[in-house]
């Protein structure tokens, strides 16, 4: 399932967030894409409020992977630096667990992945404006329709 929506401020984008933390399950698996300063650190910020994570959420681009606890725990990885690395971080037992990931840049180590996943791509329009390309497969499907109506 494929979707495009656009979106006009952040405020327009903590909604979306946490409509998107609202569908959670064990395993959840979220993968970003985006430019640089299109917008996946602040995605992930209000997507973490609304699971139940209060610690200040901050890009993990020099330390690989973040452990947030909370109601809920969040594996906030950017793997910007792994290109063509693959999984040589071990980054497995988190991507594979039943906790909450995220991923920024996950096209870095897409054949280290499932295929059953949410992916959204930011792309920037303007200052505030951005256009999210959603798509999910598998069980993830019914909540880009559901995010998305």
């Amino acid at each position: 399932m494929y979707k495009e929506i656009i979106i006009e401020n952040l405020s327009e984008m903590k909604i979306f967030a946490e409509d998107i933390g609202k569908t959670i399950f064990p395993g959840f698996l979220l993968c970003l894409e985006g430019d640089l300063g299109a917008g996946k650190t602040t995605f992930t910020k209000y997507f973490g409020a609304s699971i139940g994570i209060t610690d200040m959420i901050n890009s993990p681009t020099f330390t690989i992977l973040k452990i947030y606890e909370g109601k809920n725990t969040l594996y906030h990885m950017d793997v910007y630096r792994l290109m063509g690395i693959g999984m040589d971080f071990e980054l497995e037992e988190f991507i594979y667990g039943d906790e909450i990931c995220v991923i920024e840049w996950y096209k870095n180590i897409i054949e280290s992945i499932p295929d059953e996943r949410l992916v959204i791509e930011i792309e920037i329009i303007d200052l505030d404006k951005r256009l999210l390309k959603i798509e999910g497969t598998g069980k993830y499907e019914e909540i880009v329709e559901k995010i998305t109506n």
